[in-house]
């Protein structure tokens, strides 16, 4: 199932947190932007992005979180390959559910970036917007800052993406911005 409306309704139904439901729209939002940078299908990527972690607040400890919520979505439709992708984001899951496709990587790539570049913004007077790599990265160094964030995923991330960190940064705050998330 790839309709976004219910999609939402998906969202509206298992988180109450305003937080989380901006961190799930960022990472759709840089989703989307890499499956129409790539030709990749805008859809799917996106349903993967927004549902990633909506049963996070109902199931926060691993591995529950996101075996509930993959059963959730099966039972509810969604295809499997939508399944396996928000399966894979998870390390603890990853002996067996590794990465293997673009979209599973992506995953991975923008999860802990957009979260990081969430708490970036809003220390930012203009948000995301200018929101540059160097500054970015200089806040990376700052483990006081955003201090659940792992960092070593985020470069990880990108790597195994195939896209270069300081272009994956400025690339994902621009797709944020442009949804306006934060």
């Amino acid at each position: 199932m790839l309709d976004r409306t219910a999609n939402l309704q998906l969202v509206d139904e298992f988180v109450t947190s305003d937080s989380l439901k901006r961190h799930m729209l960022a990472v759709e939002a840089a989703m989307r932007a890499y499956a129409e940078r790539f030709g990749q299908d805008i859809e799917l990527w996106g349903t993967v992005g927004l549902l990633h972690d909506f049963d996070y607040e109902r199931w926060p400890d691993a591995p529950d979180h996101p075996l509930q919520g993959s059963e959730i979505l099966r039972e509810r439709g969604y295809s499997e390959e939508v399944v396996r992708a928000i399966l894979s984001h998870a390390d603890y899951l990853s002996d067996r559910y590794p990465r293997q496709t673009r979209l599973e990587h992506g995953l991975y790539a923008c999860d802990e970036l957009c979260g990081f570049l969430t708490a970036c913004a809003m220390v930012r007077p203009q948000r995301l917007e200018g929101l540059t790599a160097a500054s970015v990265k200089k806040k990376l160094k700052n483990l006081s800052f955003a201090a659940a964030v792992h960092r070593e995923d985020i470069t990880r991330g990108a790597e195994a993406f195939g896209v270069e960190l300081d272009e994956h940064i400025e690339f994902c705050a621009s797709a944020m911005h442009r949804a306006k998330i934060v």
